[in-house]
């Protein structure tokens, strides 16, 4: 971020309160000092600070409890920047001492928006559709982890006490179908108890397609085991439980899925990023709050290196040659690019590329990194151009 500015605000945001540091552009402190987390306060210091001339208010976290200080700065006209948290720990070795107190971390973050501002991202202004997105994708992966615990303790359940049964419903334990049987079934013996018959009107409802290969599998794999582990009779209780508890997970994550998309559909860049194969509506959401429009980032391997997807070249005489996946970067937007990836190997471009990686050695992550980096190129020419995926100029 670059402009005449002649004070640069430092805050280091904290759940109770914040401190600030001011600096002028010959480096002068202009105030140092906690500062309490209220709108009336925080005006204060924001006006105060103003009558040396423009302000630049850098934070540490634009989001959550740096919200108000945020907002605040906007409304009296001031521009924000955001000192992402691995690039702040490099400058803090650049200053003196080694103390980790609030004080020194305003100080480096003023410094830093003094001294390097191309170290800063701009904290898009007014995109308040950007904050309420951010509420419901945070909620949405809290949602993800807990049916990813849920799911593991049923299979982890059905491995104790009946292995094979584990091997038909594990894989597919969050379909409708598998989890209406373990609803109203529960386990192993709820399973025989209702039979062949029953099985299949359970079923069909949820999966008419594959309902009658469904459940030929479980009774083949009831047949399997004769014998009655301890700890079944509990498990049969509880499985029902987990059962409504994912699927009541689930319907959330829909319902939530939805809402996402509505206000999806009001972003100009909505529409682009979904034009991508592999990219659905959480992912957008996830790349539009990670990145923006991309104008942060000046060129797509900037955009690569921020998302943990560009190659790290170790060389150090002739002992230690050569490029490994780097260890850093955004881990969520990674994660997004990863799994936008894996989903786009139906795209015949997309499935081709990763083949020849495959061809080439590399392993099926390996591949799918690859394939994901050279995603990012695409891309980002979308964003920079604000146009639609297009196959026959992009081959990936």
């Amino acid at each position: 971020m670059h402009g005449d500015y002649q004070v640069f605000l430092g805050l280091d945001v904290g759940k109770d309160g914040h401190y600030a540091v001011a600096l002028t552009r010959e480096g002068k402190r202009l105030h140092d000092a906690a500062l309490v987390n209220t709108e009336a306060r925080l005006q204060q210091v924001f006006e105060r600070l103003a009558r040396h001339g423009r302000v630049l208010v850098v934070v540490d976290q634009p989001a959550s409890i740096g919200a108000l200080p945020v907002t605040v700065a906007r409304v009296c006209g001031h521009e924000v920047g955001y000192l992402p948290g691995l690039a702040m720990r490099r400058i803090a070795d650049l200053h003196p001492g080694n103390a980790k107190t609030d004080a020194r971390d305003a100080y480096v973050i003023a410094d830093a928006a003094r001294t390097l501002p191309h170290t800063l991202r701009r904290v898009d202004v007014g995109d308040e559709a950007l904050a309420e997105l951010e509420v419901l994708v945070g909620f949405d992966d809290d949602l993800a982890g807990e049916a990813t615990r849920v799911a593991n303790r049923i299979r982890g359940l059905l491995t104790q006490i009946h292995p094979a049964l584990k091997r038909v419903l594990g894989p597919n334990v969050q379909h409708k179908a598998v989890l209406e049987l373990l609803s109203r079934c529960g386990g192993p013996a709820g399973l025989r108890k209702a039979g062949r018959a029953k099985l299949a009107e359970i079923v069909r409802p949820h999966a008419p397609r594959i309902g009658e290969r469904l459940v030929e599998q479980v009774v083949t794999a009831l047949g399997e085991q004769t014998v009655t582990v301890p700890g079944t009779v509990a498990a049969e209780t509880i499985l029902p439980k987990l059962a409504d508890s994912l699927r009541e997970v689930l319907r959330q994550r829909d319902e939530l899925a939805r809402d996402v998309e509505g206000m999806l559909d009001t972003h100009p860049l909505a529409s682009v990023l979904t034009s991508m194969p592999g990219i659905g509506v959480r992912t957008a959401a996830r790349i539009l709050l990670e990145v923006g429009d991309g104008t942060a980032f000046p060129t797509p391997g900037h955009l690569a290196a921020y998302a943990g997807l560009a190659p790290v070249t170790r060389r150090s005489g002739s002992s230690i040659r050569g490029e490994h996946p780097p260890k850093g970067g955004n881990k969520q937007l990674k994660r997004a690019f990863f799994l936008a990836a894996f989903a786009s190997l139906s795209h015949p471009p997309s499935r081709a590329y990763y083949d020849r990686k495959r061809a080439a050695g590399k392993r099926h992550n390996a591949a799918l990194i690859c394939l994901a980096r050279r995603r990012v190129d695409v891309l980002y020419a979308m964003l920079r151009d604000q146009v639609p995926y297009q196959a026959r100029q992009t081959a990936a």
